[in-house]
């Protein structure tokens, strides 16, 4: 090597070439091997850690592919220079600020960005409504019948889905999704080190919920229906989970749909090892395509929506629905927690839901993504593409000769921003070569449009390079 640093595999337990792995990450992380590090031919490490060729190509593999070292035929293998990648931070979802009007010199295509197809002038006349003549008052706390007309609003605007029977007591308000995803676990979990399972690639709001309430993640594997239900109650018998979270009727950040087949199966795996579900419903824009897991599992389905994939995140309006007759817990977590929804935004929930020009306005904004999707599936259809016209997300296979890291950092130069698929996965589990683009409708479309035409011409001209 290029440097004294000298790796052990003493301190990482499991197969050697994973704990070969994991101790060259561990030395690029802290510096020890910078970037351009040339890492030393195969057989030779192999003959100084007493381990064969074979491991160590095996462990140098899952660098390469990871986008973490380069190769070279005649060369060898170094440390890429690329920079490192932090966890993404929740609080720059797309990182525009505000008061810029969505425009940025980059084409941010990380999270759904909507259109605007009136809802921001509704919004505005009803606001004006609240701060006028606040039916619940501007000078006390927020009580539980205050809000009522707020969750009674909510039922009205579920009506049709398949989430089983439905009160407005079964429903709290909350800060949108990852608020409503943390308000169920905190009612659900117990114990000192619960376990959470998820999908092994899983909206990583999950994964922070669960990191807030020293929860242990477990990730499920999964194939083109979700997760595989055999390795589900493998598993759950392993660890004695407590909760499922998943994403089955648009999975993010995949796209795909769980058929009910499928979640009949999970529902009955639950059933048997008694962990609940939490169902993450916040990218579906069209009509239910299956029952929830709360419609299927009535004592232990929990539901997590929103409002900003269909009208707007600014609002930061979400609510969770606890299984039937059991919202009492879910209420203490949410009261116990911050007393519930600011007033005047409960208010505005109530009349935003119930106004007859709100779903007309959703049914347009879900049109125009649909556009933008069509647009994308003429550029990009040909390759391993999974997209659905009613969802603003996609999922991009790449490629031989693309891996995650090195695309994402390709389209960056071209100031496009994509998310790869290693934020979206544990630390441990299976990385495909793949990145999720999400719809920005805010764009101009000609420069979305040639945003796509960007994307095929990379996919069309991979780097020369090889893996070992």
């Amino acid at each position: 090597m290029d440097t004294k640093w000298q790796p052990s595999l003493k301190d990482h337990p499991g197969p050697k070439y994973k704990a070969l792995a994991d101790t060259l990450k561990d030395g690029i992380r802290v510096g020890a091997l910078p970037a351009g590090s040339k890492l030393p031919p195969v057989r030779d490490l192999a003959w100084k850690l007493s381990i064969t060729p074979g491991t160590v190509a095996r462990a140098y593999t899952i660098l390469t592919d990871a986008g973490i070292c380069e190769a070279t035929v005649g060369r060898g293998t170094f440390v890429a220079n690329l920079p490192t990648a932090p966890e993404p931070d929740p609080m720059a979802i797309n990182g525009v600020p505000h008061g810029s009007g969505g425009l940025t010199p980059d084409i941010r295509l990380l999270s759904p960005a909507l259109p605007n197809m009136g809802q921001a002038e509704l919004i505005r006349e009803l606001m004006q409504r609240v701060a006028q003549d606040p039916p619940s008052g501007l000078m006390h706390y927020p009580s539980r019948e205050g809000f009522r007309p707020a969750r009674e609003s909510i039922v009205e605007w579920l009506s049709g889905a398949p989430i089983g029977a439905l009160s407005e007591e079964d429903v709290v308000l909350c800060h949108g999704g990852q608020n409503g995803i943390s308000l169920a676990l905190q009612t659900i979990l117990t114990g000192h080190r619960p376990v959470i399972l998820v999908e092994e690639l899983a909206y990583p709001g999950f994964r922070r919920a669960a990191e807030l309430l020293r929860a242990e993640v477990i990730p499920v594997p999964m194939d083109e229906d979700g997760i595989i239900p055999k390795a589900l109650e493998e598993e759950a018998q392993k660890h004695s989970a407590q909760v499922l979270c998943t994403s089955c009727e648009v999975h993010n950040p995949t796209a795909i749909f769980t058929p009910e087949r499928r979640r009949r199966e999970i529902a009955a795996i639950a059933e048997r090892h008694d962990f609940q579900i939490l169902e993450d419903d916040c990218y579906r824009m069209g009509p239910a395509q299956a029952p929830t897991y709360r419609s299927l599992a009535p004592r232990r389905g929990w539901y997590v929506s929103s409002i900003s994939k269909t009208l707007t995140p600014a609002l930061r309006i979400g609510f969770t629905i606890a299984p039937h007759q059991q919202g009492a817990g879910l209420r203490r977590s949410a009261e116990n927690g911050f007393f519930g929804l600011a007033t005047p935004l409960g208010d505005l929930t109530t009349l935003l839901l119930r106004d007859p020009r709100t779903r007309m306005i959703a049914e347009k904004v879900r049109a125009e993504i649909e556009r933008h999707v069509k647009c994308m599936v003429s550029h990009l259809g040909e390759r391993d593409l999974t997209w659905r016209e009613d969802v603003p997300i996609a999922w991009l296979k790449l490629p031989t000769g693309w891996r995650a890291g090195s695309f994402c950092q390709a389209a960056a130069e071209r100031s496009i921003k994509i998310r790869p698929a290693e934020e979206f996965a544990c630390r441990d589990a299976r990385v495909p070569h793949a990145v999720r683009i999400a719809i920005n409708a805010q764009l101009p479309f000609e420069r979305f449009e040639g945003a796509m035409d960007t994307l095929r011409d990379l996919l069309d001209n991979p780097p020369e390079r090889i893996g070992v």
